[in-house]
């Protein structure tokens, strides 16, 4: 259940950011762990200016290329997982929107069921996840009765 941000300068064609959607998504759904209908995506596009990277930072050259993608997890995956992640969204933005791997740079943020409503005002993630329904959490938490 990942959200994706993608940030880049602003001035690629609607075909670039379509490809781009679309590798990321594919990359998360064969590398990630994702369900194929599970897409949660936003591009920003930003003035040139006013997206702000270290050029050079671990000795990496940047160019005005760059591409930041921050993905939200719901869940924790490996070690390895995450570096096939890394790797394979490289090779893939590389190859079909020659992207240079030195300009992706990728974020891994985690965080618990409850912070997900996919609509309705409801939680859904807590009531699919056995054992983990928000008054059973909740109980966990409470203080003793005296």
């Amino acid at each position: 259940m990942p959200f994706v941000r993608l940030s880049l300068h602003q001035g690629k064609s609607p075909l670039f950011l379509q490809t781009l959607a679309d590798t990321v998504h594919q990359t998360l759904v064969d590398a990630f762990e994702v369900p194929p209908d599970d897409r949660f995506q936003v591009i920003h596009e930003v003035p040139t200016g006013l997206l702000f990277f270290s050029p050079d930072y671990l000795g990496i050259r940047r160019s005005p290329n760059f591409l930041l993608v921050e993905i939200t997890a719901g869940r924790s995956r490996s070690t390895l997982t995450k570096t096939r992640l890394y790797q394979t969204l490289a090779s893939r933005l590389s190859e079909k929107l020659h992207i240079r791997p030195e300009d992706i740079m990728v974020v891994v943020l985690h965080n618990t069921a409850e912070d997900w409503s996919f609509g309705c005002g409801e939680a859904q993630m807590l009531r699919t996840h056995p054992g983990n329904s928000l008054m059973e959490r909740e109980a966990q938490h409470a203080p003793d009765a005296l």
